[in-house]
Order: structure tokens, then C-alpha cells, then sequence
């Protein structure tokens, strides 16, 4: 049976072919009968005339098989018969799963004020924004049969005045349960990792007295690649700070440069078990600049439902609540732990975004110890980061991205 025949059959199942086309389905199968008679007439003739010189016992054993092969026949038939509506059985139950398993994917994602698939999807976007410095998705999500739902979307990260993509993002869900996100990076760059503060490494307060500036060999390598890149272009650093800073405190850094900041590392301690590495901390927690709205957070400015054929259709518009732009550090504060908390009430998809996201021992340290920062993100000209060789607050500097000139100057 040719592969054509075989699709045509499955859409004969489906009810997909037109009154022709069905015709000439119903009249293959009438064909194949057809031959499958003709071949059990053919093979009893011929043994009839192998047989026929043989008196009457050839008579005799000639006779004998005409009914059994006339049973033969009809069973074949059937044998057909009960295959092809086997097969049509199969595909049409599979059909009528799938288009149930939609509707019930399509309610269970749907309910609730916000919805299910709004919820999972700030849920996401927000355990990204605080494990993964400078980076943020936007997910678009569509259901699918069989009770999964799919987000897809891009992690962007902001190099001067614009986002770039640094990788392709998917996560499936089945109904409330989040499989590991898949990212396939495009531009991953160097490895980037903060300092902490409280670390100080005696080989460290040595290089300081004989360095130049206090700046080890690795420091100089950094500041050097930043003064080799050509003056038309911008670039973000990650900077490791010589000191824990209140947000209010390191806003206030930036108010008066043609630079900005894009995200800040809040201090969890030092772990005495990573000592030996340093003080390096490769998997921060932080809030970008501008905060992780929630749904509660903006203010409805006109609501309107219009009545449809098929239901209603709704439009609606508000604003988020306005920030100083080097300052209202203790709001930035509030709507951190806020995101923390949204988190921590949907620990399982948190877990899967962001693996490395400890939210019960980040949240009690952040509850006891207040919000400080040991680190920072910023993004502007390469020769207005370069300025910031000279302050002592800055204890290291790592280059991360670079982009041609997109810059619309600080005032």
C-alpha cells in the first residue's frame, strides 16, 4: 500500500476529503476485493487443470476444496474490513482526545483573575530578572493538546540605550508542573562574576601595596580592554563594589554621569565554604533598575467591555507608580522583596527558571539584614566607564557586552 493511499485512508477517518475524492477511496477498496477474489478464482483453476488427469480422485480432491476456498475469500474480505475500521476507530479516538485534552488545556490555563498562564508567566519573567544579572525575558504562551502549554520568548540584555538578544528561551508546562527551561544562547560572552565586600584574601591586601592604583594583574586586564575599545562605542560592566551600599546610596553614584545603572546584587552573606573561591559569587540575586511590576501594582485608568457575538470584548489601560530616577531606593527595596515573596508562593516553577534561586534562605536574610548591594551593573560609553577607574568605591570591573554607539547622552 503506496504511502499516498495510506494518507488518503487517514483523512477518509477524519472526514477531511471531498465528496470525489471519498468516491475514489470507496472504490480502491472495492478493487482490492475485487483482485483479492479474482486471485482465489485464478489459483482454483489452476489447480483444477494440475489436477485433472487424475480420474476420480482428482475429481474427488478438486471438489473438496471449492467451499473452503469460497470461505477463504469472504474471510479475507473481512479480515480487510476489520482492519481499516480499526485503523479509523484509532485515529478517530485520538481525534476526539485531542480536541477534548484542547478544552480542557485551554480552561485550566484560562481561570482565575489573573489567569493561570498570566501567573506562570510573571512567575518566570521575575525569576529571571533577579538570578540573571542585566537579563530579562518576555514570554508569549500558547496551549497546546494533551494539557501542556508552551513559553517562548528571548533574553535580552540592555547595552547602552538598547536590548540585544543574547539567547532563544522555551519552557513547557504540563498543567501546573515546570520543566527546565531551554536556552540556547546566541551571544553568551565571557564568564562574568562578582566580588563580595567582606572577602578580603591576604594575597589580595599584598598585590594592593605593590600595585599601582591597588589593582591586581586580572584588574589591569580588565581596565586595559576597556581602553582599547574605539571611542564609538558603548559597553556594560560588572562592577564588584568595595563596600556594602543602601540603593539610595549607589543611585546617587550615577546622578550626575553619562552613564546608567541596570541592575543591582543584593548581598545573601558570604558563604565561609566558598572562601577558597575567592569570593567570587557566579549566581547573584538582585533587581534590575527598573522594578518587577506585579499585577496589583498598576493603577487602572478606563476599563471597558463591549458585548460580542461570541462573548465580550475588553480594553483596559493604567500607569505603575513613578520613580525618582536616582533615588526612592526604599521603594526598589519593597517591590524586590514583593517579587521574592510572589516567588517563594510559586516555588516549584521558581526552581525550574532559576535553579540556583535559594528564595526561603535569600528571603529570611534579606528580612533580617535589610537590602544592601555588593554589586552593580552599568552600561554607557566606554570612555565615561573608564572614569570610573579613579573612584575608590569600585574594588573590580568586568567587561561583559560591547555594541557600536546607541547613546542618547545623561544629562
Amino acid at each position: 500500500m503506496s504511502e499516498d493511499f495510506k494518507r488518503k485512508l487517514q483523512n477518509y477517518a477524519e472526514g477531511k476529503l471531498t465528496d470525489e475524492e471519498r468516491e475514489e477511496v470507496e472504490r480502491e477498496m472495492e478493487k482490492m476485493e475485487v483482485y483479492q477474489a479474482y486471485l482465489e478464482e485464478v489459483m482454483t483453476n489452476s489447480n483444477q487443470k494440475l489436477s485433472g488427469d487424475g480420474g476420480e480422485a482428482g475429481d474427488a480432491r478438486n471438489r473438496m476444496p471449492a467451499a473452503p476456498l469460497k470461505e477463504a475469500v469472504i474471510i479475507r474480505r473481512g479480515k480487510w474490513k476489520a482492519r481499516i475500521m480499526n485503523v479509523f476507530t484509532l485515529l478517530s479516538v485520538l481525534l476526539i482526545f485531542a480536541v477534548i485534552s484542547m478544552i480542557i488545556t485551554s480552561v485550566f490555563y484560562g481561570s482565575g483573575t489573573p489567569n493561570r498562564m498570566e501567573t506562570y508567566r510573571n512567575v518566570v519573567e521575575s525569576a529571571v530578572a533577579v538570578s540573571q544579572p542585566n537579563m530579562k525575558v518576555n514570554v508569549n504562551g500558547a496551549g497546546n493538546a494533551f494539557f501542556t502549554m508552551d513559553f517562548t520568548g528571548k533574553l535580552n540584555k540592555r547595552v547602552g540605550d538598547e536590548e540585544i538578544t543574547a539567547a532563544d528561551f522555551s519552557m513547557r508546562f504540563l498543567m501546573n508542573l515546570a520543566s527546565a527551561p531551554t536556552i540556547t544562547w546566541q551571544n553568551r560572552g565571557g564568564s562574568i562574576f562578582f566580588y563580595h565586600p567582606d572577602y578580603k584574601p591576604a594575597v589580595q591586601s599584598e598585590q594592593k601595596e605593590t600595585n599601582k592604583g591597588g589593582e591586581d594583574r586580572q584588574d589591569r586586564n580588565e581596565w586595559a580592554k576597556l581602553e582599547k575599545l574605539p571611542e564609538g562605542t558603548v559597553a556594560e560592566v560588572y562592577v564588584s563594589l568595595d563596600r556594602l551600599f543602601s540603593t539610595d546610596e549607589l543611585l546617587k553614584q550615577f546622578e550626575h554621569r553619562n552613564m546608567e545603572p541596570v541592575w543591582f546584587a543584593v548581598d545573601t552573606g558570604l558563604d565561609p565554604k566558598r572562601a577558597d573561591s575567592g569570593g567570587v559569587i557566579i549566581n547573584p540575586v538582585g533587581f534590575p533598575y527598573m522594578p518587577v511590576w506585579q499585577a496589583d501594582d498598576l493603577t487602572v485608568d478606563f476599563y471597558s467591555e463591549k458585548k460580542t457575538k461570541f462573548g465580550k470584548t475588553v480594553s483596559s489601560g493604567g500607569h505603575y507608580p513613578s520613580l525618582e530616577a536616582y533615588g526612592d531606593g526604599e521603594k526598589r527595596n519593597g517591590y524586590f522583596k514583593k517579587t521574592l515573596y510572589m516567588l517563594q508562593k510559586n516555588k516549584g516553577i521558581a526552581a525550574k527558571a532559576a535553579p540556583f534561586l535559594q528564595l526561603d534562605y535569600t528571603i529570611d536574610y534579606v528580612d533580617k539584614h535589610g537590602v544592601k548591594l555588593y554589586g552593580v551593573v552599568i552600561t554607557g560609553p566606554v570612555k565615561e566607564l573608564l572614569k570610573l577607574r579613579e573612584e575608590s568605591w569600585i574594588r573590580d570591573l568586568r567587561v561583559g557586552e560591547v555594541q557600536l554607539w546607541n547613546w542618547q547622552p545623561r544629562e
